[in-house]
């Protein structure tokens, strides 16, 4: 990608293996992504249940909407898979500015309400983002939780099994990764996609407060330079309160989307005095020659149904 800086030599890293046009890649497939060019492994697959407003005809203008839906469509979810994945640490100092290696935090299991801890180079990497590779190497990604999942089995493809301490550790923290449901709009080229997830319920100064956490993707879909500049979010509760939050960029960043890096993740925190509630909005885009256009933020829903589960367990072992 781009042109080699000066200095740097390219390393061979395997060889690209066909891509999955049916099915789902296993455990131990080694792959670069896509779009941030990241080396990863594959650890499980889930199927999430995809919401994509650009495939969906708009409702007929006589029906009424519900309240906060603007331009609301009749969206039904289609089943699609996606996979939790380790990213190599080698490559987390080049795609930090485009992409959180953090995507995946956790509530702390003590009583400090609002401590979170993240377990860095974890991420949810959609089936088209994968671009599969082989390797002849036993341990071909760098990361702490490698040799803890994973063992190298030759006689296997692809050669690497789950350890039982892989499948302990998805099934206890099971509630807290799962990846349900995703949902994409595009507006003027600009696609934005976001997956939620629930985190978990803390007592606060005799209430409740439910967490959630919701990663963002941003992709430029054209080749005009365009560039992020402000974010206008409206936040229902199920309590009945509506919070509209304004301000500069995300997570204190305005980034350039352009051909050569078209893409953007980041993940955020919003939690509520209410089991559940909505989220929708939109973000404010700069033109080169100054103009802005609002791309939407598809609505998604805040839900708590998995609440009776017990804490996360991180990963101790």
């Amino acid at each position: 990608r781009g042109p080699v800086p000066e200095g740097k030599i390219l390393e061979t890293v395997g060889m690209f293996e066909a891509v999955k046009q049916h099915g789902k890649y296993e455990t131990g497939q080694l792959f670069l992504h896509s779009v941030f060019g990241y080396r990863g492994i594959v650890l499980f697959p889930w199927h999430a249940r995809l919401y994509d407003r650009d495939i969906t005809p708009p409702i007929p203008e006589s029906k009424p909407e519900p309240p906060g839906a603007h331009g609301s469509k009749e969206v039904k979810g289609k089943t699609h898979t996606y996979y939790q994945v380790l990213i190599d640490t080698r490559d987390c100092p080049h795609i930090s500015q485009r992409s959180q290696t953090e995507a995946v935090t956790f509530l702390a299991n003590h009583d400090d309400s609002r401590a979170l801890y993240a377990i860095p180079g974890l991420d949810y990497v959609s089936h088209e983002d994968i671009l599969p590779y082989n390797s002849a190497e036993q341990i071909p990604i760098q990361h702490e939780l490698f040799e803890r999942f994973l063992l190298f089995n030759p006689a296997k493809s692809p050669p690497f099994t789950a350890r039982d301490t892989l499948k302990a550790w998805q099934e206890k923290n099971h509630p807290w990764l799962e990846l349900s449901d995703v949902h994409r709009e595009t507006t003027e080229n600009i696609r934005v996609t976001v997956i939620p997830f629930y985190m978990g319920m803390r007592e606060a100064q005799n209430s409740h407060v439910y967490w959630w956490r919701y990663c963002i993707r941003l992709e430029n879909m054209a080749s005009e330079v365009v560039q992020l500049r402000e974010r206008h979010w409206r936040i229902f509760s199920l309590s009945g309160t509506l919070e509209t939050v304004r301000g500069r960029g995300v997570v204190g960043r305005e980034p350039v989307l352009s051909k050569e890096q078209p893409a953007f993740q980041y993940s955020s925190h919003v939690s509520l005095q209410a089991p559940s509630g909505h989220m929708w909005g939109t973000f404010r885009i700069e033109r080169t020659d100054g103009s802005h256009f609002d791309v939407r933020i598809p609505p998604f829903s805040l839900e708590s149904n998995k609440d009776d589960k017990a804490p996360p367990a991180g990963y101790t072992f």
